[in-house]
């Protein structure tokens, strides 16, 4: 099992900027344009987010990959949340638990061994390290709410991920509770510590119905005519770094999301040097990567 370290001092000392904060609750707020010409560059340099948590010197979305994070200084953590048969959430990648888990071998008769259908008791015997290396022998799939409590122990932020939301109806309503129930619904949480994305608009907009306070954003690359009408329920817009280009970032930023801010760009997976600063140039506001570390170093 790894061996979990505080690393509060470390986080706080080298933590990145916060990503863009909500402002007052709006049900809904209509896009318009901002001022200012769209090659306007941006002043700060982009928001460094772990994906999976530092998932390139530890097993993705695990408790040992937060605290890899947090002592490389990344405020910013990802994750991915999915519900078991029980109802339990999760934190996991694939809709299915074979690629990070010796499920085949602990239920064998299982097959195709979908999260959807193992309890969490089931889950929580499952080793969620050893595929990525002897050392992380023992490190286990989290429930959210022993994520968060990492999470919030090393005073870092969370950039949350609905996965697959359409398999498990229903599961908006349970994320917020969960994290209503662990004080992650609080106004300084709200403001400052959380954000809630997913590839499904409908569920993304079913978090903005629900708590249209929370910062919410799109997973994706929607048409530039389409965007106006995903910035009435969401405050970012997140698309895949290899198409990207400035123009598109540009339509973005021209555009005010949900809570009467410019939309914002936080693109995914850049995992070297030379694309953190492509993306860099191209304006984005963050950047979501395996290696935090380089990334950091690279834009700093």
């Amino acid at each position: 099992m790894y061996a979990r370290t505080s690393v509060t001092t470390a986080a706080a000392l080298l933590g990145v900027t916060a990503l863009v904060l909500p402002g007052a609750a709006t049900a809904t707020a209509t896009a318009t344009a901002s001022a200012g010409p769209a090659t306007e560059p941006r002043s700060a340099s982009p928001v460094v987010i772990a994906h999976r948590g530092a998932s390139a010197y530890a097993p993705e979305n695990t408790l040992a990959a937060v605290d890899a994070a947090g002592g490389l200084g990344i405020d910013w953590v990802e994750n991915d949340v999915q519900r078991t048969k029980d109802g339990r959430l999760v934190v996991i990648h694939d809709d299915n638990l074979k690629r990070t888990t010796n499920v085949e071998e602990v239920f064998p008769d299982r097959a195709p061994w979908k999260v959807k259908d193992f309890t969490a008791a089931e889950i929580a015997r499952l080793d969620a390290g050893s595929w990525f290396g002897e050392r992380w022998a023992g490190e286990r799939v989290p429930t959210l709410k022993q994520y968060l409590d990492a999470v919030e122990a090393n005073q870092q932020k969370l950039l949350l991920e609905i996965k697959a939301p359409e398999q498990y109806p229903g599961v908006e309503k349970d994320i917020l509770r969960v994290l209503r129930q662990e004080g992650w619904l609080s106004r300084a949480h709200v403001r400052n510590k959380l954000v809630i994305q997913s590839f499904s608009a409908d569920s993304v907009r079913t978090v903005h119905r629900l708590r249209p306070d929370l910062t919410t954003g799109f997973l994706g690359a929607p048409a530039v005519a389409e965007l106006p009408a995903y910035a009435a329920f969401t405050d970012q817009i997140n698309p895949a770094h290899a198409a990207l280009t400035g123009d598109y970032v540009a339509a973005v930023h021209r555009l005010k999301g949900a809570h009467g801010k410019p939309l914002t760009v936080s693109t995914w997976t850049v995992n070297d040097a030379a694309g953190a600063v492509r993306v860099r140039d191209l304006g984005v506001d963050g950047i979501i990567t395996n290696n935090p570390d380089v990334v950091r170093d690279a834009v700093g």
